[in-house]
């Protein structure tokens, strides 16, 4: 069982899910805003070579900002984390085309710091159907493999985007608790992203985890979304499925282009322009609601939790404490 360091004087905080513009100033944004972890999407689309040279970017940024980020691959870094008063950087995949048609490469990209890898985003991937699709027809052979491999080595199985059968598949063929790390629960805001109760019961009585994304789309009332309403819906979810399977995962995209919206929904798959969750006259990212800036903003979250009703404890979990333990039970073999 994971304990905390007695020399620390708070649980942790921690984002499991930003794919923001990354620069110095947002690394001092995470230290301004307390934020000990973030897990950090390096591939949407991107082939196995075009994924190192993200990494190879992540590692000029940890030699030029030692100060305040690091890499972080284990629960142990979060803690080191603190101790130092930085920002452990946690590596992710929205896609699984970094490991193209090899089952080998899920264990290379697991040794390069990769811990959690979505089986698909959006479209049917060689592993399983997006949410997208008309038609989801589960987990594919590979994806069985994959998803045991991906057990072996301690890479989080991520269905942030997947269709509800891949899902419910998904949960059930993999030994480990699987997470989706940034979405909401489709009884409060309907979206193709979001996640139906049969979903959220299946995964949570796993032993799995959710992360409630602030992604204007993922919203009712979308950018206008209020803070209460927001802390609201944790707070059902909370009683449904009980707080310990619950954090963050903002799918914070702060200062990106609404050009990379385009590399986000696209890729290379289509010619056509498809904006996915968006409308075809706004395009770009819509705006986040007034209470969300950025990092800066995590203990605005947690006031308006504790305005809830939700015990301290409760929320110490669900602000990083339970994904801190879902790190420590999942990123090792197994």
């Amino acid at each position: 069982m994971l304990v905390f360091h007695t020399a620390l004087m708070r649980p942790p905080v921690i984002d499991n899910l930003q794919y923001a513009k990354f620069s110095p100033r947002i690394f001092e944004e995470m230290r301004a805003g307390g934020v000990d972890a973030v897990h950090v999407t390096v591939a949407y689309h991107e082939s196995f070579r075009e994924m190192v040279l993200n990494l190879e970017q992540w590692n000029r940024w940890f030699e030029d900002h030692p100060d305040l980020i690091f890499r972080g691959t284990c629960a142990e870094d979060v803690l080191r984390a603190q101790q130092s008063g930085r920002t452990a950087i946690f590596f992710g995949f929205q896609n699984p085309s970094p490991i193209e048609d090899d089952i080998g490469l899920v264990e290379i990209c697991h040794q390069l710091g990769v811990r959690f890898m979505q089986l698909t985003y959006n479209n049917q991937s060689l592993l399983a159907t997006g949410c997208y699709e008309a038609e989801d027809t589960g987990l594919t052979r590979m994806g069985r493999e994959v998803v045991a491999e991906m057990n072996r080595v301690g890479m989080v199985v991520d269905m942030s985007h997947s269709a509800e059968r891949s899902t419910l598949e998904a949960i059930e063929h993999s030994t480990r608790p699987i997470a989706i790390t940034h979405a909401n629960p489709a009884w409060w805001h309907e979206a193709l992203r979001n996640k139906s109760d049969t979903v959220l019961r299946a995964l949570t009585e796993a032993g799995g985890m959710l992360g409630f994304s602030i992604y204007p789309h993922h919203l009712r009332g979308g950018s206008a979304c209020t803070l209460d309403a927001f802390c609201a819906m944790i707070g059902e979810a909370a009683q449904r499925y009980g707080a310990r399977h619950l954090g963050l995962g903002s799918d914070l995209c702060q200062d990106q282009p609404d050009s990379v919206v385009e590399w986000m929904r696209v890729g290379r798959w289509t010619k056509r322009i498809d904006y996915g969750e968006g409308s075809a006259a706004a395009p770009g990212f819509p705006p986040m609601p007034t209470w969300f800036a950025g990092n800066r903003d995590f203990g605005v979250i947690r006031q308006g939790l504790l305005a809830q009703g939700l015990s301290e404890a409760e929320v110490d979990g669900l602000m990083g404490g339970n994904w801190h333990r879902f790190y420590a039970e999942s990123f090792g073999p197994a």
